[in-house]
């Protein structure tokens, strides 16, 4: 067993000696994002595992250690990952855990602390908590976000999108069912046997991989692209996460729609783009701003690839830039209003229905403050511009009913009906 060692603020470390005879347990939210970047961190040398479980059994060990007012995404996550511990299948004394932390308001920068009091009462003090955050918050010897790792991540984020948009777009019309599915899972194994090998990446290998992705999803036999489109915006575990909200992806094709979820690098830009708008509005490090502007346009750049290669397949439609989703939402909020998912949020929906795509489920944790302001908040506001936009809020939390959740939605579909496309002109 290694040593255990601790920081000044007596915070158990993640150390050298670990990584070499941990498991690192990772809890799911994006299943074809995280399977992808579980194997650039095994390419590094850490010993990975991402989570699944039973719904209510997560939840029942979320409300065992974490109060039943917090965050639900915490809940989940929490219940996930001690779940993991307690199940029996790892040794607790050669085992990790891996959360993120996102650095602002949100309650999801408190979650480390909640797993780390839950792991206490639990009895498994011994278990180190890695935190993933760009913000410097928690360091450990034994974890490191270098460049080269960081680089790779953004394209696991890349790939991802991709994967999941086209997918998205090929699933409900495919002739023979399941082949989408298993496209899926081939391009998985193929990008996580790259990094394995530790194939040199390049911004052209990068793009030969892209194109390579959509020519084969082009290549399914599809019906007529006639479904009824639905946007899903929200806080981004529940409107990721599968355990989450539901299987709400899965519940909407069951209903003979065409689902359409926004990508994970607009998020990921939007929190970069935060920290160089904090120095606008507060001041603080120049060499900060620019640090943070260099790496927006490094993932922007990937982003416009993205979008250049879906565009060369008629049948796919490519989502807008990161700029286009800004220039929309600044009509209605501020710069600084980032809490949560802040005015991209906002953005997201307006980018929705400027598509084409005026139905749309609005997810979040019951009493998420940030998001109700930015997406329940903004509803009436957006349906006032756009009068034939069809927008439904959903609250998830561990008292909320599937059935009522679904029903909800269903008596959204119903309207659609009674809705024509509606695309507003500047």
């Amino acid at each position: 067993m290694a040593k255990l060692e601790y920081d000044e603020t007596g915070r158990l470390l993640f150390t050298e000696e670990m990584k070499k005879e941990y498991t690192i347990l990772i809890p799911q939210m994006l299943p074809v994002h995280f399977t992808i970047m579980r194997k650039i961190f095994e390419s590094k040398g850490y010993k990975c595992e991402t989570l699944g479980g039973d719904a209510r059994e997560i939840v029942d060990m979320g409300l065992k250690y974490v109060h039943n007012d917090t965050c639900y995404p915490a809940l989940l996550v929490i219940g996930q990952l001690l779940l993991a511990v307690e199940s029996g299948k790892y040794d607790p004394d050669k085992v990790a855990l891996l959360i993120t932390q996102t650095g602002g308001g949100c309650r999801a920068s408190n979650y480390i602390h909640l797993l780390r009091k839950a792991l206490k009462k639990a009895g498994f003090e011994q278990i180190p908590v890695i935190s993933l955050n760009l913000s410097g918050l928690e360091k450990n010897p034994g974890f490191k976000l270098s460049i080269d790792l960081g680089i790779k991540m953004a394209y696991a984020m890349v790939y991802g999108d991709l994967i999941v948009l086209l997918a998205n777009q090929t699933r409900p019309y495919e002739i023979n069912k399941g082949e989408t599915d298993a496209l899926v899972e081939k391009w998985m194994n193929d990008l996580a046997r790259q990094f394995e090998k530790g194939v040199k990446t390049s911004r052209k290998s990068v793009i030969r991989n892209m194109d390579a992705i959509a020519r084969d999803f082009a290549k399914v036999p599809v019906t007529e692209k006639n479904k009824t489109r639905v946007g899903v915006v929200g806080e981004i575990y529940v409107k990721y996460s599968p355990l989450g909200n539901n299987n709400l992806e899965d519940f909407l094709l069951s209903e003979g729609t065409e689902p359409v979820v926004p990508g994970l690098m607009d998020f990921i830009i939007f929190k970069i783009y935060n920290r160089e708008v904090d120095v606008d509005l507060y001041g603080g490090s120049k060499i900060k701003k620019y640090a943070c502007r260099f790496l927006k346009k490094f993932v922007e750049s990937y982003q416009q690839n993205m979008i250049d290669v879906i565009k060369k397949y008629p049948t796919f439609r490519a989502p807008g830039t990161f700029a286009h989703l800004e220039h929309l939402a600044m009509n209605y909020l501020g710069a600084g209003n980032k809490m949560g998912e802040g005015w991209l949020l906002t953005g997201e929906m307006l980018e929705l229905i400027n598509d084409g795509t005026p139905n749309i489920v609005c997810t979040q944790p019951f009493g998420c403050l940030p998001n109700h302001i930015v997406g329940k908040g903004m509803i009436r506001k957006i349906k006032d511009d756009y009068p034939d936009s069809n927008i439904v809020a959903i609250d998830y939390d561990p008292s909320a009913t599937k059935i009522n959740q679904e029903n909800r939605i269903k008596l959204m579909l119903a309207n659609t009906g009674n809705m024509r496309r509606f695309v507003k002109t500047e």
